[in-house]
């Protein structure tokens, strides 16, 4: 219960970053574009607010049916509404959603657009979305990225996607560990508890938490990151990496 509690917290903490980034928009603002093509600051916190509904049914729903995942026609009719109204709706999502999550029984597996996840795994892809699409935000609006050691939990997603994100992308998920160490944005070194994977493995991704999580959202191309990777797990998951559920490469403003 304490690993949940947590990750709500941040969850909360992610989604008041953003909700303050927005809040103070003019209407202009809001139809300012984002990196999605076509997705505006409303598209995203749109989707936002979409998915945080969705996820409520998973949670508390006993036979929910999900909607199917037709996320740019959710998110269109979510911006078409006026601001105050979309973030009123945002809002009151996050607020249900943390309060369902609670509620889960230990051991549950809520249904999603990716394989099935327990209430604390659920706060996690929440936490990545909302960071994530926050990029899209910040980054439209010329703000700098929100980096905070909330990130560890994207990481972590980041790191136990591995294989599925080579099974995204037709590729067989590698039998080789990787070697993950960061450097979280607090300023905490490499090998200090920003680490994921047997420290003997050959394979190794080390670099910046935000880089990290950057790429494994598909926010920044690898190039772009001062990432590293030894060996050639290493460097062909930094090429396929993905954190989210939803097609190969629809990093930037369309995951689930």
């Amino acid at each position: 219960m304490a690993l949940l509690d947590g990750l709500l917290a941040d969850l909360d903490a992610e989604g008041a970053a953003l909700d303050a980034v927005v809040a103070g928009l003019d209407d202009p603002g809001w139809a300012t574009p984002t990196p999605a093509a076509g997705w505006t600051v409303a598209h995203q916190v749109a989707h936002l607010a979409w998915t945080d509904e969705v996820a409520l049914l998973a949670a508390t729903d006993p036979d929910p049916q999900l909607p199917d995942l037709s996320v740019d026609a959710a998110a269109a009719e979510g911006a078409a509404v006026p601001p105050a109204e979309l973030l009123a709706r945002w809002r009151a999502s996050r607020r249900s959603l943390a309060e369902a999550l609670r509620a889960v029984p230990a051991g549950a597996k809520l249904p999603w657009y990716g394989p099935p996840m327990g209430a604390a795994s659920m706060a996690t892809a929440r936490l990545m979305e909302t960071w994530a699409h926050g990029v899209d935000v910040t980054d439209a609006l010329g703000l700098p990225v929100s980096a905070t050691d909330r990130l560890r939990a994207v990481a972590h997603l980041g790191v136990v996607t591995r294989g599925f994100a080579f099974g995204q992308h037709g590729l067989p998920a590698p039998a080789d560990d990787v070697r993950v160490e960061l450097t979280a944005p607090s300023g905490e070194g490499e090998g200090e508890g920003w680490t994921w994977g047997d420290a003997a493995a050959t394979d190794r991704v080390a670099g910046p938490a935000l880089d990290f999580c950057l790429r494994v959202t598909q926010r920044r191309p690898r190039t772009a990151l001062a990432l590293t990777a030894t060996g050639p797990v290493a460097d062909r998951w930094l090429d396929v990496a993905q954190a989210f559920a939803g097609r190969p490469g629809a990093g930037s403003g369309r995951t689930a």
